[in-house]
C-alpha cells in the first residue's frame, strides 16, 4: 500500500513509519517546518514539509495514497493561547481527513486519545476499566487539550456519517517505548524518575501500553477496522496506579521510588507556582496544572474490542516501560 502519515516525526508517527516500512509498505510522510526527523534516520521515505491546514498541498500528496494515517496533533497540556490547540487539533484535523476523501484514500486512520474516552466508577467508588460506549463527562473534558482531541473525533464522525468517509478513530491509552524524542507526557515521567526529579507520587492511575503494540493497532485498523468505529489501543494488564508503575521503575532502574505522596489539592496547588513561572519565562511548565487535572480519576481502559475485532497484541507493559528506560538512557536522557 501507498501511506501518508501525518506527524511522522513523531513518537507514533515515527514508530508507525517504520512498522509500515518493514510490512513492505511505500510510505509518504508530512513534517511540520522544522521538524526534529532523527527518528525517521535512514528510513526510505518521501518527506514533504508542509502545513496541516494546507489543503492544496495535503490533496496534492494524498493523490494515489491507499491509506492516511493522521497522528499529527498539539499535545500540550500547557500553552499561552489555546486556539493554537483548536487550529492544529481540530481544523488541522478536518483539513487533513477532507483531503484524504477527496484523494480516494481506502482507508483514513485518526489517531485520537484514550482521554476521549470516559471514566465510570462502581458503586463501591472503584474505577472500572472504560470500553469505547463510555461518554466522557464535562468534569473529565475541563482540559483544553482534551478537548480540542475530543472536537477531532467529533469531525471525524460528521465526515464518517454526512459524507461517508472510510474513517477509523483509534485511542491510544499511555504509551511508552522507544523513539519518545520531544518526550511526551508519559515519556517525561519516566525521564523525571530517572533523573531522579520526582519527588512525590500520589493516587492515580494509568493504562501502559507498548508504543510497538499502538502502531500495529494502527495499520491493524487500516487492514480491517470497521469504518466509523473507535478502537482502544490499550493493554489488558496496564491498568495501574501511579505508586505500581513507580515500583516497576524501581525494580527496573534500582533507583528508588519516591515515599512522599501528595494529595490531589496540594498537588494542584504546586503545579499552579510552576504555571505562573511559566507565564513570566514563556517555557512550558515541568508539572501542568491540566496534567494533574486528568490525574483526578484513574485512566484505565479495556481494549477487548480491539483484541476482539483487529488482533491487537498485548506486549506487557513492564516490557514498554523497560524499553523506554534503555532508549532514554541510550540516547543522552538521563542527566545524573
Amino acid at each position: 500500500m501507498k501511506c501518508l502519515v501525518t506527524g511522522a516525526s513523531g513518537f507514533i508517527g515515527s514508530n508507525l513509519v517504520q512498522a509500515l516500512l518493514a510490512r513492505g509498505h511505500r510510505v509518504k510522510a508530512l513534517l511540520r517546518p522544522g521538524a526534529d526527523e532523527r527518528g525517521l534516520l535512514g528510513l526510505k521515505v518521501d518527506r514533504v514539509t508542509g502545513d496541516l491546514r494546507d489543503r492544496q498541498l495535503l490533496e496534492r500528496e494524498l493523490e494515489g495514497c491507499d491509506w492516511c494515517f493522521h497522528t499529527a496533533a498539539l499535545h500540550r497540556f500547557w500553552v499561552r493561547h489555546s486556539a493554537a490547540l483548536f487550529e492544529t487539533n481540530v481544523e488541522g484535523t478536518r483539513t487533513v481527513l477532507e483531503a484524504a476523501g477527496r484523494a480516494g484514500c481506502r482507508k483514513i486512520i485518526h489517531t485520537s486519545t484514550a482521554a476521549c474516552i470516559g471514566q465510570v466508577r462502581t458503586s463501591t467508588g472503584a474505577t472500572r476499566p472504560a470500553t469505547e460506549a463510555e461518554t466522557i463527562s464535562p468534569e473529565q473534558s475541563s482540559v483544553a487539550y482534551v478537548r480540542s482531541k475530543f472536537q477531532a473525533e467529533a469531525v471525524a464522525m460528521e465526515l464518517f456519517r454526512k459524507k461517508g468517509l472510510p474513517i477509523v478513530i483509534v485511542n491510544p491509552s499511555a504509551t511508552a517505548g522507544p523513539g519518545d524524542l520531544k518526550p511526551s507526557p508519559t515519556g517525561q515521567l519516566i525521564v523525571d524518575f530517572l533523573n531522579r526529579r520526582l519527588h512525590a507520587s500520589m493516587a492515580t492511575g494509568l493504562n501502559w501500553v507498548h508504543v510497538h503494540d499502538v502502531v500495529a493497532g494502527h495499520i491493524l485498523a487500516a487492514e480491517k477496522g470497521n469504518l466509523g468505529e473507535r478502537y482502544l489501543l490499550a493493554s489488558q494488564d496496564g491498568n495501574w496506579t501511579l505508586r505500581q508503575t513507580l515500583t516497576c521503575l524501581q525494580e527496573i532502574t534500582g533507583i528508588s521510588a519516591p515515599r512522599v505522596h501528595l494529595p490531589h489539592w496540594l498537588a494542584e496547588r504546586c503545579a499552579e507556582v510552576f504555571e505562573y513561572g511559566a507565564w513570566v519565562s514563556g517555557r512550558s511548565p515541568r508539572v501542568p496544572a491540566a496534567g494533574l487535572r486528568l490525574a483526578r480519576h484513574e485512566r484505565w481502559y479495556d481494549p477487548a474490542k480491539a483484541i476482539r475485532e483487529l488482533g491487537l497484541p498485548q506486549t506487557p507493559p513492564q516490557q514498554a516501560l523497560a524499553d523506554a528506560v534503555q532508549w532514554f538512557r541510550r540516547n543522552g536522557y538521563v542527566k545524573r
